[in-house]
């Protein structure tokens, strides 16, 4: 049995009004955190330095105090037990929230949580729900290469019987993580370092955005791009570069990469005939391959298109800026690439940087 919200179908977030209120990306995660522990007090939140004065970049500040630490409490380095333990909290009736600075360690927990977690529903049949969501941090951050930035999303994917989301605008970080909090199936929460740092309107109340239903963040008819969490601002970025070579993109905001709303992707390529999917990982079997191939089963034989991936350059992550710059994606390089489909060729092109549509940068410490 799937959780209703598994299939509800939230309606696409309008565009911004002059006079919202707005909120940092970060903020907003505090904001879900605090008002869904206030309405069902069988939420509990902990994790690695969850009560740290540093409050991993805000998200937990002030919890310990509002909560108690019978509610919000720091746990061992001990990735395995402690989701181990979240598990047997979320089956004997709690909902608990684990946070983990890092996704890349999130594999010493990969038995718990995809042999029992994501499983248990269905081998109990039916009769016992595992409602925990694992906060798990992706992407670069300062310098620290290879086992502390990568983006592991699509293992998780892969696995009936758990959720991924990955938003991006603090809009979606305050209502998704409220609605997987909400969900009776484990859900993880995948957030990116340099999203932290974003700002958009976000409701003071309640609100949950339901897995299954992706955005057009900007309608266009002679590309589709597809950008995965933080990827998704730096295809924003790219669509304002292709309006200066009259190009117009159509970025598409996944939002849940599973539950996956294909269908909106799929009616956006039947009209553009081009996609490019770009991710915060590795292009081989990841989110990118599915979509695009998930696009293709659809199309085949109603429509021809042409498509590309992007995403981490296939090697370790690298340390040092200058290999940064090259190995992920860029709103330029995407520019590009999408130029390119267009036009059917490689047309050399690389937009000059504008001050305006710079990458920010990742200010640490985590």
């Amino acid at each position: 049995m799937s959780s209703p919200l598994a299939s509800a179908k939230a309606a696409p977030r309008p565009a911004p009004k002059m006079g919202e209120r707005t909120r940092t990306f970060v903020e907003a995660v505090r904001e879900a955190t605090e008002l869904e522990m206030a309405r069902d007090p069988n939420v509990v939140l902990f994790g690695l330095d969850v009560d740290d004065p540093k409050a991993i970049q805000g998200t937990t500040l002030g919890l310990p105090e509002a909560f108690g630490a019978e509610r919000v409490f720091g746990t061992p380095l001990s990735e395995d037990a402690m989701t181990g333990a979240a598990i047997g909290m979320a089956l004997a009736g709690l909902r608990p929230i684990h946070v983990h600075i890092r996704m890349d360690f999130l594999l010493l927990a990969v038995n718990q949580l995809l042999n029992v977690a994501a499983k248990s529903r269905y081998m109990y049949g039916g009769r016992v729900n595992v409602p925990m969501v694992v906060r798990a941090m992706i992407g670069k951050s300062w310098g620290q290469g290879a086992q502390h930035s990568q983006g592991l999303h699509s293992f998780f994917m892969h696995v009936p019987g758990i959720k991924v989301v990955a938003p991006s605008t603090p809009y979606d970080a305050k209502g998704c993580l409220a609605a997987a909090v909400r969900d009776d199936d484990p859900v993880l929460y995948v957030e990116h370092r340099l999203l932290h740092f974003q700002k958009g309107p976000v409701p003071a109340e309640a609100y949950t955005v339901a897995p299954g239903k992706a955005r057009i963040a900007v309608a266009g008819d002679d590309v589709t791009v597809v950008g995965i969490s933080y990827m998704q601002v730096e295809a924003l970025r790219a669509a304002k570069y292709l309006e200066d070579v009259g190009v117009r993109a159509e970025v598409i905001d996944p939002i849940w990469l599973n539950p996956l709303d294909i269908d909106t992707i799929t009616d956006s390529v039947r009209r553009t005939g081009r996609l490019l999917v770009v991710d915060t990982g590795w292009t081989n079997c990841g989110a990118a391959a599915e979509i695009a191939a998930q696009v293709a089963e659809r199309l085949q034989g109603v429509r021809d298109f042409r498509f590309k991936r992007m995403g981490f350059a296939p090697t370790t992550c690298p340390t040092t800026p200058g290999l940064e710059n090259l190995f992920y994606p860029n709103a330029r390089t995407i520019a590009a690439a999408a130029r390119d489909l267009v036009e059917g060729r490689a047309c050399g092109w690389l937009p000059a940087e504008r001050a305006d549509l710079q990458s920010i940068e990742f200010k640490g410490p985590f």
